[in-house]
């Protein structure tokens, strides 16, 4: 990472998040979210890239994570909030529209910040998350029932209980579980098991990610806690009734879709990446481009850097062309 990245506290919805950014302050804007369990820096590929080709890219410490505001109700973690910080961000730097990227939970506040506020998205790149239509009689909690009590998002519903199982292992441990998962169904563990038990840890670390790195993480982790970001988990409930007026909305602004093809939740007739290759994708969202990375899993962004640097590149410059 060269020493021109800048990090910084901005004051936005009434909290502070961390922001590193890099690039010409007069270039576009991009600005990329993260998901969990991660920061800022899960997107240390991209802001170097980007920047080196004129664009001015900003990365926050989602709120609860890293070096950002943590607070501690589960109701303070809604996609009315989190599209808030990040509209509080684009009015910070003075900018109308902007050119966003998301993964993962940072996938999700992406596609809400499409559908309430189309007018401040230049243009949209989720990666591993596509968007799915808000189902007007079933709550999240509900359908994840169907899992069993060992689905991950099951378990960390209650308060305390994935905080008490993750505080078993270190950081380092707990860092490693999740971001070197290759497995590709919904993540479910055994009966009485808890998940991050489950999980395994390969022999060797892939060569897209280093010791030295996974310790970066753990680090901010061990600052911070879990709780910050178990609580978005917590209040998909709540997104669900506050989406209730979106119902059948389409998501208008130009957007890519990147994952991979061995992601989690890939496997199967009623896997994601069967959603993703269906008409209702399409349908719910009309100005999709579609990318699936070959032998890519979840963490994509740092796995196939530079091709996922490169396809946001390919999608930025031809809508900078289009104005």
């Amino acid at each position: 990472m060269t020493s021109s990245l800048r990090e910084k506290k901005v004051k936005t919805n009434g909290i502070w998040l961390n922001v590193a950014e890099k690039g010409d302050k007069e270039g576009p804007l991009v600005l990329l979210l993260h998901g969990f369990p991660e920061t800022w820096y899960s997107w240390r590929h991209q802001i170097d890239f980007l920047s080196s080709h004129g664009y001015h890219v900003v990365a926050p410490d989602l709120r609860g994570y890293g070096d950002s505001d943590t607070l501690p109700s589960h109701e303070s973690y809604t996609v009315s909030h989190l599209v808030a910080d990040v509209i509080g961000l684009l009015d910070h730097y003075g900018t109308a529209q902007a050119f966003v990227a998301g993964h993962d939970w940072g996938a999700i506040i992406g596609w809400c910040l499409c559908l309430f506020r189309p007018d401040r998205v230049k243009g949209y790149i989720s990666l591993s998350v596509p968007y799915f239509p808000r189902d007007p009689k079933l709550k999240p909690s509900d359908f994840f029932k169907s899992f069993g009590d060992g689905l991950y998002i099951s378990q960390f519903q209650k308060p305390g209980r994935a905080e008490a199982a993750f505080a078993k292992h270190d950081c380092l441990t707990v860092m490693k579980k999740f971001l070197l998962i290759t497995r590709t169904d919904y993540l479910v563990a055994p009966p009485d098991t808890e998940i991050i038990d489950h999980l395994e840890i390969p022999s060797t670390i892939p060569d897209w990610i280093t010791e030295e790195e996974i310790q970066v993480y753990a680090e901010k982790f061990q600052r911070s806690g879990f709780t910050g970001p178990l609580n978005y988990y917590r209040a998909m409930d709540l997104n669900w009734e506050i989406l209730a007026p979106w119902q059948d909305s389409k998501i208008v602004v130009p957007t890519k879709f990147i994952a991979g093809d061995k992601d989690i939740g890939n496997e199967g007739p009623n896997g994601t990446m069967e959603y993703v290759k269906g008409e209702m994708f399409k349908s719910v969202v009309p100005n999709l481009e579609i990318v699936v990375i070959e032998d890519g899993h979840h963490f994509i962004q740092q796995e196939k850097s530079e091709q996922v640097s490169q396809e946001i590149l390919f999608f930025l410059n031809k809508l900078s062309k289009t104005e």
